[in-house]
C-alpha cells in the first residue's frame, strides 16, 4: 500500500490544473445523470463543436481520413507547411473559446465527461502547439518518413480507383518530404534540433530504406494482393504506373531525407540530450510532463518517486535471486540473465512461435477477468525490416475495425541474443491481451462516442494499462518459472527508472550514459534495449514517465474499489468499468471509477 500512498502525495489535485476541472465539477461528473433533456441548445451546440472539430481534423490529416472511410481523401498526404500549423493552432483556439461558452452544468453525465476529456485534449494541442515541436518530425525510432510505411501495409487496392489514388499519394510524397525538410531547416535556425548523440541510431533506420528497385519496396506490395475483380490488363497497367511513381518519387525522396539528415541536419544537432536545454526548455519540458502523465506533478516529483519504486521493486527481484539460489551478486545475476543461451531463441520463427503461444494462451483466461471482450481479432508479426534495428522489442499496432486484418503484436526478431524469453510473457500480455490489443479494440467498438474520443490518447491510461497488465499476469498464470516472474519485474523496474532518468536527463544533467547505467544495473534488460530505449526517451521527452504513473493510479483506483465494495467486488466489473469511456485522463478516469464504485454500492 506504500506504493499507492507515495502516488497520491504527489499531489491531491492530480489534473485539476490540466483539464481545468473544479472540484464541483467533479461531484456533478459522479452523481447520477440529472433529467436534462438530453437534446438541450447546450447539448446540442456541444455536439455541434465536436463535430466541427472531427472534420476539421480528417480535412487537416488525410491518412485519417483514409483509416475513417472518407471519401476524397486518398490521394492526398497532410500539408505541414508553418502556415499550416499556425492554421491549425488558430482553429484549435476558437474550439477552445466555443467549448467554453458551453454551460457545462446543464449537460448530462455523459456529456460532462465528454466536455472534460474535449477540454483537455484541445487545451494540451494549443499548448504543445506553442512550442512548435513539428520542427523536429521524428523520434529515435519512427517519424514522418514512415508514416507511408504504415499505410502501405494496411492499403487495400479493391477498386481501379483505389488503386490509382494511392498512386496519386505515392507522387505527393516528394512535396510532403520537402515540407518537413523545411521545418527542420527552421529548427536548424532556432536551435530547436534533436540531440546530436542519438543521430546515429536514426541514420541506421533511414540507411535500411534505400531499395534497388521499386518492386521490392514495401510501398509496391499492395500492387502485388489487388482483387481479382480488377482486369489483368488493368493490373498491369497499374503496377507499371505504381513502380514508376516509387522510382521517381518516393525513393528519391528517401535518399535526398538520409543525405540532408546524415548531412546539415546532423551538423546542427544539439550537443545537450536534456529537452531544458532547447529554446523555452524548461517550460516545454514540463508541459510534456503534464500532457503525459495528465496529472499536475514536477519533474523533481516524479523523480523521487521513481527512486522510491526502484528501491521497492529491487527487494522483490533480490527474493527471486535467493529462490532460484543463484551465488553471486545482483549484477553476477543479470549478467547470467543476459548470456546464458537457454534464455533466448535460436531463430527469428521461435521467437514468434514463443509469443505466439503465449497471445493465445492467454485469449483463453480473458473471460476470468473481462465481462466485455473485443470482436477484433489480432495476430503477432515481426516487426519490419526496415525499422527494426533501431526499434523497441515490441509494440502494438491497432487497425481500423473494416481493415482486411486485425491488430498487430509486433515482436522484435532483429539481434536475437538480445531478446531474452524471460520478458517475453510480460511483453505479450503488455502489447496483445490483456494490454493494448485488448484496450484499443474495445474503444474502437465503443458506440455512440464522439468521434474525437475514439481518436484521442491518454498515455497515462493507455500505458499504465499496459503496465497494469503485466502484473495482472501473475494473477492469470501466465509465468511458470522464477526468470518469468523475474522478467516481469524487470519490466516493472524498467518503467521505474524511467521515472528516474528521463527526469534525470531532461532536468538534471544526467549523460545518456549515466541513463544507461541505471537502466543496465538495475533491470536485466538486454544491453540492446538499454541503449534503444535511453534514446527514445531522449527522443520523446517525458513520455516514458506515462507508465508507471498511469499504473499506480490503476492499482489505487483497484484498492479503492475493493475496499469499498468488499464481497461486492468483482474484477471484471472493475476492469469493463475502466474500459467503458475509452482512453480517459487519470482524472477523469478516476472519476468513472467512482461512479462505478457507488453504482456497484446500491445495487
Amino acid at each position: 500500500m506504500t506504493t499507492f500512498k507515495a502516488l497520491l502525495t504527489i499531489s491531491t489535485l492530480a489534473l485539476t490544473a490540466a483539464c481545468g476541472v473544479t472540484e464541483s465539477q467533479n461531484k456533478q461528473t459522479t452523481e447520477t445523470p440529472t433529467a436534462v433533456a438530453s437534446q438541450n441548445s447546450e447539448t446540442i451546440a456541444l455536439h455541434k463543436l465536436f463535430d466541427e472539430q472531427w472534420q476539421f481534423d480528417l480535412k487537416e490529416n488525410p491518412f485519417a481520413a483514409s483509416y475513417e472511410g472518407v471519401e476524397g481523401a486518398d490521394h492526398l498526404l497532410p500539408s505541414v507547411t508553418p502556415a499550416d500549423h499556425e492554421r491549425r493552432l488558430t482553429q484549435d483556439q476558437t474550439f477552445y473559446r466555443q467549448l467554453k461558452l458551453i454551460d457545462r452544468s446543464k449537460l448530462s453525465g455523459v456529456d460532462q465527461v465528454n466536455y472534460d476529456a474535449f477540454n483537455f485534449y484541445i487545451h494540451h494541442r494549443i499548448k504543445r502547439a506553442e512550442f512548435k515541436d513539428w520542427r523536429i518530425p521524428l523520434l529515435s525510432d519512427s517519424g514522418f518518413y514512415d508514416s507511408m510505411l504504415h499505410y502501405s501495409r494496411i492499403a487495400s487496392l479493391k477498386t481501379v480507383e483505389d488503386a490509382e489514388n494511392y498512386i496519386e499519394r505515392l507522387k505527393a510524397v516528394p512535396t510532403y518530404f520537402a515540407q518537413h525538410i523545411q521545418n527542420m531547416q527552421l529548427g536548424m535556425q532556432d536551435g530547436f534540433v534533436m540531440p546530436r548523440e542519438i543521430i546515429g541510431g536514426v541514420e541506421k533506420i533511414l540507411n535500411g530504406m534505400a531499395w534497388d528497385t521499386a518492386e521490392q519496396s514495401p510501398f509496391y506490395a499492395p500492387f502485388n494482393a489487388m482483387a481479382d475483380t480488377i482486369s489483368e490488363a488493368e493490373q498491369h497497367r497499374l503496377k507499371a504506373s505504381a513502380a514508376l511513381a516509387i522510382t521517381n518519387s518516393v525513393m528519391p525522396s528517401y535518399t535526398g531525407f538520409t543525405a540532408f539528415f546524415s548531412g546539415p541536419y546532423k551538423e546542427a544537432s544539439a550537443a545537450s540530450i536534456a529537452a531544458s536545454d532547447l529554446p523555452n526548455g524548461d517550460a516545454y519540458y514540463d508541459a510534456r510532463v503534464k500532457y503525459f502523465t495528465t496529472l499536475d506533478v514536477t519533474a523533481d516529483e516524479i523523480h523521487n518517486l521513481g527512486l522510491a519504486e526502484v528501491t521497492r521493486i529491487r527487494k522483490s527481484m533480490d527474493q527471486i535471486i535467493k529462490e532460484v539460489d543463484f551465488k553471486g551478486s545482483f549484477a553476477d545475476f543479470l549478467n547470467f540473465l543476459r548470456t546464458d543461451p537457454q534464455f533466448y531463441a535460436k531463430t527469428p520463427e521461435e521467437l514468434l512461435k514463443e509469443a505466439s503461444y503465449i497471445a493465445k494462451e492467454t485469449d483463453g483466461k480473458l473471460p476470468a477477468f473481462f465481462g466485455k471482450l473485443p470482436r477484433q481479432p489480432y495476430s503477432v508479426q515481426p516487426v519490419p525490416d526496415d525499422i527494426a534495428p533501431n526499434y523497441t522489442g515490441g509494440r502494438y499496432v491497432p487497425a481500423p475495425l473494416d481493415a482486411p486484418k486485425g491488430g498487430e503484436y509486433w515482436v522484435n526478431t532483429y539481434a536475437l541474443d538480445k531478446r531474452p524469453l524471460y520478458v517475453l510473457p510480460a511483453l505479450s500480455l503488455h502489447e496483445g491481451v490483456p494490454g493494448h490489443h485488448l484496450q484499443y479494440a474495445l474503444t474502437a467498438e465503443l458506440e455512440g462516442m464522439p468521434k474525437f474520443r475514439q481518436a484521442m490518447q491518454s498515455h497515462a491510461y493507455q500505458e499504465g494499462w499496459g503496465l497494469y497488465t503485466e502484473a495482472l499476469g501473475v494473477e492469470m498464470g501466465a509465468y511458470k518459472t522464477p526468470y518469468e516472474h523475474f522478467g516481469r519485474l524487470t519490466y516493472e523496474m524498467w518503467r521505474a527508472c524511467r521515472l528516474v532518468v528521463d527526469t534525470g536527463m531532461h532536468t538534471k544533467g544526467w549523460s545518456r550514459k549515466q541513463a544507461q547505467d541505471y537502466l543496465k544495473n538495475n533491470s536485466a534488460m538486454s544491453l540492446q534495449e538499454v541503449m534503444t530505449e535511453v534514446d527514445r526517451y531522449i527522443a520523446w521527452p517525458g513520455q516514458a514517465l506515462a507508465y508507471k504513473m498511469g499504473e499506480l493510479k490503476i492499482w489505487e483506483l483497484r484498492h479503492k474499489a475493493k475496499e469499498a465494495l468488499g464481497a461486492k467486488f468483482d474484477v471484471r466489473d472493475f476492469h469493463d468499468a475502466l474500459h467503458a469511456n475509452g482512453s480517459l485522463p487519470l482524472q477523469l478516469l478516476e472519476q468513472q471509477i467512482n461512479a462505478y464504485i457507488k453504482k456497484a454500492q446500491q445495487s
